[in-house]
């Protein structure tokens, strides 16, 4: 979550042949890269169905990206349960403790 207090970044982008400002916390160069990350996203949508219209394409983009992060979430959670039956099965190192 962004603090008011936290300075904002400004970078001007540009995406699919059009001019945006990012703003956020975020270094520019990470505004960049996501800016550089949608635009190849959508030109591969375009490459792959030339008649689509810019909004057509920026929603299958996005629908694109959501699979991936639901994906990658979803095998994400998978590691984290994985590794938490590990820490379960791990025997328990018993203290040791001084006898009065």
């Amino acid at each position: 979550m962004e603090n008011k207090g936290e300075l904002e970044n400004r970078v001007e982008v540009e995406i699919f042949g059009e001019g945006y400002v990012l703003k956020g916390a975020e270094p520019p160069e990470y505004l960049q890269m996501l800016a550089q990350y949608v635009n190849k996203r959508m030109r591969q949508v375009v490459t792959r169905n030339p008649r689509l219209t810019t909004a057509k394409a920026a929603i299958l983009t996005a629908l694109n990206i959501a699979d991936e992060l639901m994906k990658l979430q979803k095998e994400y959670d998978q590691l984290i349960r994985s590794k938490l039956e590990e820490e379960k099965k791990k025997p328990k190192k018993q203290e040791l403790g001084t006898r009065n």
